[in-house]
């Protein structure tokens, strides 16, 4: 019997570099194309570009739908060839190695017009995957397009710059004159370290999206980390206008990363979008994940002031909205209560009437001349870690804890920046009650919808109910109050993990 040998797709087999540079699974970019009319790979004038060019795939497969659908038009098969690489495909690669593997996975050689090309029509090495260094412009210690640190970043030739040459011009139009694209599609670097500490970062992938806007193409797709949906660090802007754009028909979320990306995982998860010029309506959102588990409804983005990613939880969101307009977000208090700095160790030895520190190292001792908010010092105050339990990614059962170091402060205790203040009480039975209502499900279910970081903030609550605390609180209570169907509770359920 003979054996068949495996021959795998090698760009479904590259590992990637980071979680800020992800290569993008074949099957994923297939998805994406499945999104746009079936008329453009019959369309011998339409032209693609992919500014944001890794290992070529997105090209790649395009060119294999026009190979099949120009057949009518173009019978000769290198005659197709050459008018589909020559005049349709184009890509900007993000560096000179990616450049060259881009040129091996579409035109079949690293060099365009080399013996090895299936394409016959360049004279030059670079065909139409170009690929030209690029340099910052510093101004103030910074890149003024695409805000990457001066001492991080202006290292030299012999080191990689990360100047994408898509997003430093003013205008992206003189990097193709006279040249329209019926589709833009991609998927971006995601952020840049910004000379911070060592987690800090800049997003960068909202940058990409909005040149390509510029460029006004009747079709727009690009796979981006879902943070957008919250905003937050230089998203703001770009999360108003995505929200309020209604020419998205289309949205493809992925909570967990891993599910659209095997083996990545981006805190907040990822999506994939399509904008279309011509159109004007509800988009269609699609939660997704692995195995082919899909839920889809049609809706404006900007139905909340946050983007609730959940079509089953819409549903539970829109029944608390008839039922209530008190929220937790009026009453948790902003990040550092106390105006202690995270690093805030205070010191060992207790003196005269110091109060208790809670740090992330630990409890000590610090003056109360040395805080904020004197006033909250005698109260049971509710707190919990300002960074999300499990870092916004689902553990191994698939479910989420959210909250994590829940506790009650009592009096003359205080705490860093590390933890957010809930509320604070005289009264030591209301914080306890507090406590019981954020240890449910159906709260830290409520808290998710809101989250797309790592960070809890004051903002997170904004679709968790108040309550009246002088009485404890359980699931069975909540769900029974706000009337939730099975089907509701059984997700909340199946999202959520018990809490300690």
């Amino acid at each position: 019997m003979r054996t068949q040998n495996y021959n795998p797709d090698v760009l479904t087999c590259l590992a990637n570099l980071s979680n800020d540079e992800v290569f993008t699974p074949p099957a994923v970019v297939n998805k994406m194309l499945d999104m746009l009319p079936a008329e453009l790979w019959s369309n011998p004038d339409a032209r693609f570009l992919d500014p944001v060019s890794k290992t070529g795939v997105f090209l790649r497969e395009i060119a294999s739908r026009l190979m099949e659908g120009l057949k009518e038009q173009i019978p000769d098969t290198q005659e197709r060839a050459d008018h589909i690489f020559g005049k349709q495909l184009y890509g900007l690669a993000i560096t000179e190695l990616t450049a060259l593997m881009s040129r091996r996975s579409v035109y079949c050689s690293k060099f365009a017009n080399g013996r090895y090309s299936v394409c016959t029509a360049f004279d030059d090495e670079q065909g139409n995957i170009r690929y030209e260094p690029t340099a910052h412009t510093w101004q103030n210690g910074r890149c003024i397009y695409c805000g990457a640190s001066q001492e991080v970043y202006d290292r030299g030739g012999e080191l990689e710059s990360h100047a994408y040459r898509f997003i430093h011009t003013d205008n992206p139009k003189k990097l193709f004159p006279d040249m329209k694209f019926d589709v833009i599609i991609g998927n971006p670097p995601y952020q840049l370290s910004d000379g911070g500490n060592a987690a800090s970062a800049r997003p960068l992938y909202h940058l990409f999206v909005e040149q390509a806007m510029k460029l006004k193409p009747r079709y727009l797709t690009m796979i981006i980390p879902a943070r957008w949906y919250a905003g937050g660090k230089g998203l703001d802007a770009f999360r108003r206008n995505m929200m309020n754009n209604q020419q998205i028909s289309h949205l493809v979320d992925f909570s967990n990363s891993a599910d659209c990306f095997p083996g990545v995982n981006i805190a907040g998860g990822v999506c994939y979008f399509l904008w279309d010029r011509d159109y004007n309506g509800k988009c269609i959102v699609v939660n997704a994940t692995n195995k082919g588990e899909e839920s889809t409804t049609s809706r404006y983005l900007n139905e909340f002031s946050t983007f609730v990613r959940s079509n089953l939880a819409i549903g539970i969101v829109r029944k608390i909205q008839l039922a209530t307009c008190d929220y937790m977000s009026k009453y948790v208090c902003s990040r550092n209560l106390f105006g202690l700095p995270s690093n805030e160790r205070g010191h060992k030895e207790r003196l005269n009437n110091d109060l208790i520190l809670l740090s992330s190292n630990g409890k000590s001792f610090i003056s109360k001349d040395s805080i904020d908010n004197t006033a909250m010092v005698p109260r049971h105050k509710v707190i919990i870690t300002y960074a999300m339990s499990g870092g916004n990614k689902p553990g191994s059962d698939g479910k989420y804890q959210i909250l994590s170091s829940l506790m009650v402060l009592g009096c003359n205790e205080v705490c860093t920046e590390t933890y957010l203040v809930i509320s604070a009480f005289e009264d030591k039975q209301k914080a306890n009650n507090l406590t019981s209502y954020l240890k449910t499900k159906f709260t830290r279910f409520l808290l998710l919808q809101a989250l797309s970081s790592i960070h809890i903030t004051k903002s997170s609550f904004q679709f968790v109910p108040k309550q009246d605390f002088t009485e404890e609180w359980t699931d069975e209570k909540l769900y029974t109050k706000y009337g939730l169907t099975d089907e509701e509770i059984t997700f909340i359920e199946s999202m959520i993990r018990p809490m300690e």
